[in-house]
C-alpha cells in the first residue's frame, strides 16, 4: 500500500500561535477544514480527544457529512466509553460513510489527566484494560453469536451487535514508545504511531514494533504512522526564519499562560515526550531538518517535532521516513488551516512524486 497522508481537524480557529481559550465549537469553520482537507488529497483526518475537548464521535459524524473520500481517526480513551458502545458507534459511522473510520486509542500519559475524568489506574493497569478493550471490540465486530466476556477490567453475559463495519473490521491504532505500548500494538494492532524522532531511532522503534508482532505469531506487520509539525516556505533560509518567529510566539505564549503545559509543569510522565526531550538535548537540528526547539517550547506536549525547510527539503525529509518503512505520515502546522493549504498544495505532490520514482525504480531493477 503506498504512503498515505494523515491530517488533524479541529472545531474552531484556535491554534498554537492564536490560542482562543475555550473558544465554541464553529460548524462552518469545521466543515470548511474538513472539505480543504478532502479536496487536497489527504487521506484521512484525526480527531484528537482530551478532558475538556468536544466529543470526538459528534465532530466525526460532522467531518464524515460533509467529505466524500477522507477518512476520520477517532482518538478514544478506554475510561470514556464502554467497549461494546463504542463498538457500535464505530461501526455505525462506518456504515453511514461507507467505510471511512479508524479507531486510534489511548491508554492515557498522564495520571493527571486520567483523574479529571475519574480514571485512577495506574499506567500498567491503563495498558492492560486497554487490550482487553481492543479484544472487545473484534469480539463485536465479528461475532454471530451472543458472547460472554469474563476480564479484570470489562464483564458481560450474551452481548451480540447488530452493527457491523462495512469491511468486517474498522482499523485500529495505537500509539507509545513504552514496553506496554510496543507489546499491544505489535500484537493486536493495524496501525502503531510514533512522534516524529530521529532516523535512527524510528529505525529501532519500528524494529521493536515488528518484532512483538513476530513473537504474537502474525503473518503481517502493523503499519507505521509518524507525526511532525512541518514549518514550510518558499526557500530553506525563509523557512528557518518563519521558525524562529514560530518559536518566539510559542514561548510567549507559554509565558503567558496559553500553553498546554505551563512553565511551571514537571517533566511529563509519559515515556514518549520524555524520549522528545531526552533528543533535544543533543541539538537543536536532526538528520535533514527536524527541528527540537518546539520540543522544549512546549515541554513536548504531543507531537511537537518540527520539519523546517523549503517544501523540497521537507517532502525530502519525509521520504526518508517513507524509505525507513512508514507509509502514514501525520503533518500538522501551527497555523492549522493555512498550514494545511500550504502542504497540500506544495508538500503532498513532491512526496507522490518522489513515491512514484521509488516505483518505477524499483519496477525496472526487478524486470
Amino acid at each position: 500500500m503506498p504512503a498515505e497522508f494523515i491530517s488533524v481537524t479541529f472545531p474552531n480557529a484556535s491554534n498554537d500561535l492564536h490560542p482562543l481559550p475555550d473558544a465554541p465549537a464553529d460548524a462552518e469553520y469545521l466543515k470548511r477544514y474538513a472539505q480543504t482537507l478532502d479536496d487536497y488529497g489527504f487521506n484521512y483526518t484525526l480527531i484528537p480527544y482530551s478532558s475538556s475537548s468536544f466529543d470526538p464521535f459528534t465532530l466525526g459524524a460532522t467531518i464524515l457529512s460533509h467529505t466524500k473520500n477522507i477518512k476520520i481517526i477517532v482518538a478514544l480513551r478506554p475510561n470514556t466509553v464502554y467497549p461494546t458502545v463504542a463498538a457500535k458507534s464505530l461501526a455505525t459511522l462506518d456504515q453511514l460513510s461507507g467505510g471511512r473510520v479508524v479507531v486510534h486509542f489511548i491508554a492515557g500519559g498522564s495520571d493527571d489527566e486520567q483523574a479529571r475524568e475519574g480514571d485512577f489506574l495506574d499506567k500498567e493497569q491503563r495498558y492492560a484494560r486497554q487490550e482487553e478493550y481492543i479484544r472487545i471490540l473484534r469480539l463485536t465486530w465479528t461475532s454471530t453469536e451472543a458472547f460472554d466476556f469474563e476480564g479484570t477490567y470489562y464483564q458481560f453475559k450474551q452481548f451480540r451487535s447488530a452493527v457491523r463495519p462495512v469491511n468486517g473490521l474498522i482499523p485500529i491504532s495505537l500509539g507509545g514508545s513504552s514496553d506496554a505500548a510496543y507489546r499491544i500494538g505489535g500484537s493486536l494492532c493495524d496501525i502503531f504511531g510514533l512522534w516524529g524522532e530521529p532516523l535512527a531511532e524510528t529505525r529501532q522503534q519500528i524494529d521493536r514494533i515488528y518484532a512483538e508482532a513476530a513473537k504474537a505469531g502474525r503473518s503481517d506487520r502493523p503499519r507505521i504512522w509518524v507525526t511532525f509539525r512541518p514549518i514550510v516556505a518558499e526557500t530553506d533560509d525563509l523557512a528557518w526564519a518563519k521558525a524562529h518567529r514560530i518559536l518566539d510566539k510559542l514561548n510567549e505564549n507559554r509565558e503567558k499562560g496559553l500553553s498546554r503545559a505551563p512553565l511551571s509543569a514537571p517533566r511529563p510522565a509519559n515515556v514518549g515526550s520524555q524520549r522528545l526531550l531526552d533528543i533535544a538535548k543533543r541539538g537543536d537540528v536532526q538528520d535533514r531538518a527536524l527541528w527540537y526547539p518546539t520540543v522544549t517550547a512546549t515541554n513536548a506536549s504531543g507531537a511537537t517535532t518540527a520539519l523546517v525547510g523549503s517544501p523540497r527539503t521537507i517532502a525530502d525529509s519525509i521520504l526518508d521516513y517513507i524509505d525507513l518503512g512508514a507509509d502514514l505520515i501525520s503533518i500538522r502546522g501551527y497555523d492549522n488551516y493555512h498550514d494545511a493549504v500550504d502542504y497540500g498544495r506544495y508538500i503532498l505532490p513532491l512526496v507522490r512524486e518522489g513515491i512514484r520514482e521509488r516505483e518505477e525504480a524499483r519496477k525496472q531493477a526487478a524486470a
